[in-house]
């Protein structure tokens, strides 16, 4: 591996950097995965491996049958190391949402929000600005289980990509929304936390992708730089006084890094905050060349994980929320809400209402938010869609059957990870259950629907989901 000459050079300053433990980690090949546990979704299976470390109940990594250990990544409580990759795509239980793939360093998220927020997440909006393909925003949606996470990514064909992950994680508090940063100002102090992890130049990435490093150029990285700075001062006025800003970047460069805290500490009158560190996680803390903002590095070469880096800070001014206009909501007819009660019993503490033809639900206390950001940005996804009446029967969405809404009240089939897979597939199945609707089930997690007819087995795993391989 060929590691950009120019990049080496701008290193050579930056506290933390080793050129030849740099270079030659690059050159092992080595490949860390690991995975961040849905404390939602937990796996009725029992132990089938050894030598493991303590885990969470029922956890997911039960069911690897060639992964021999696995540890513990030190900043995320959920967070887990495997020593090898299995195949997750055969995996029925991550298409259930019980873990997520995530990148160990990127997890140091989790940290910057205990050291930021603490427990006190209640009641909180929260902002992924960046958010595509959805790792920073299921990890928000299961630390703020009680708070209101709005997931956005300006890209159409990555914002379908993140619906699909929001909705395998099964949280029913966050709307998806498809819009350019500068589309969030007129949520004037809106959002308590803003997270954005910003499109960068990539060099933190250089192991995982090869491509990366052709890609990769001074100019490139000065384009970056003031996108970055945009995309900031756009997004600024939706931060609370007082709201926290968390930035990160899968970049070593500084003028991606440090240079940008200088910018909103100077331009834009943010406070750096100092994090905590363990020493034995070898993080290396920096600080910026005129503020002496704090952000924090990741070298593969220290610790285990990629190229990262992340700073928080809070906003020391703000003033007034603005006059938000609201977007009405079309309600359910008395019939209406009659049949999706019958169907699908009683949810308290969430509001229904309809889309089109479709019947969602969200938590009561996040209707007002919901119709104040549908009025002003492009929502993909809101809350948990039920499904659509068709007469007096409803055919339920899949989103109902991955959420953590009460589903034991349906007609369910257990399944082994053959007849799993094979449903997955969107192929024929065996499956032994009372005719009308049924929920799919592997190890105790819904996969999703089939309508048990009397001479066949409708399938009702979504098409553009469905697993292609083996």
């Amino acid at each position: 591996m060929q590691l950009p000459a120019s990049l080496l050079q701008s290193l050579n300053n930056i506290k933390g950097f080793d050129e030849a433990a740099f270079k030659a980690v690059h050159a092992s090949g080595e490949q860390v995965t690991s995975i961040r546990l849905n404390p939602a979704k937990a796996v009725n299976r029992q132990p089938s491996i050894v030598n493991r470390q303590p885990l969470p109940a029922n956890s997911p990594l039960d069911s690897y049958r060639v992964t021999t250990h696995y540890s513990q990544i030190p900043w995320c409580t959920y967070g887990y190391y495997l020593s090898s990759r299995p195949s997750f795509t055969l995996d029925p239980t991550f298409h259930a949402g019980a873990y997520y793939v995530q990148e160990a360093s990127s997890m140091f998220l989790w940290h910057a929000l205990q050291q930021t927020i603490g427990e006190a997440t209640k009641d909180l909006r929260v902002l992924d600005l960046c958010a595509a393909p959805g790792g920073k925003s299921t990890l928000l949606a299961s630390y703020f289980k009680d708070g209101l996470v709005v997931s956005n990514e300006v890209i159409k064909s990555r914002a379908s990509i993140l619906v699909e992950n929001i909705t395998k994680w099964g949280s029913n508090n966050v709307i998806v929304t498809n819009n350019d940063p500068s589309h969030f100002q007129s949520l004037t102090n809106f959002f308590d936390v803003i997270v954005v992890d910003a499109p960068c130049s990539g060099s933190g990435l250089f192991r995982k992708d090869n491509e990366a490093i052709s890609e990769w150029s001074e100019n490139n990285v000065n384009l970056c730089s003031h996108r970055q700075q945009r995309i900031i001062a756009d997004v600024l006025p939706a931060l609370k006084e007082g709201g926290i800003l968390i930035y990160s970047t899968c970049s070593y460069s500084k003028q991606e890094d440090e240079d940008i805290l200088d910018e909103l500490s100077e331009k834009h009158g943010l406070l750096s905050i100092q994090l905590q560190l363990n020493k034995d996680w070898n993080i290396v803390e920096t600080q910026s060349d005129s503020k002496q903002a704090y952000g924090y590095r990741f070298y593969p070469n220290l610790l285990r994980g990629e190229g990262f880096f992340i700073a928080a800070l809070q906003k020391n001014s703000g003033g007034s929320t603005s006059f938000l206009a609201e977007q009405n909501l079309t309600k359910l007819s008395k019939n209406e809400s009659l049949v999706i009660q019958d169907f699908a019993g009683i949810l308290d503490g969430f509001s229904l209402f309809k889309q089109g033809e479709s019947i969602k639900a969200i938590q009561q206390q996040w209707l007002p938010s919901l119709q104040i950001i549908a009025k002003q940005l492009y929502i993909k996804k809101a809350g948990t869609e039920l499904g659509t009446i068709k007469g007096k029967d409803v055919i339920p969405h899949h989103e109902f059957a991955l959420s953590t809404l009460p589903t034991q009240h349906f007609n369910s089939a257990e399944v082994d990870e053959t007849n799993a897979l094979q449903y997955l597939k969107r192929k024929d199945m065996e499956l032994d259950a009372a005719k009308g609707w049924c929920l799919v089930r592997h190890c105790g997690l819904n996969l999703g629907w089939v309508k048990v007819l009397p001479n066949r087995i409708n399938n009702y795993y979504p098409q553009e989901w469905r697993i292609l391989k083996g």
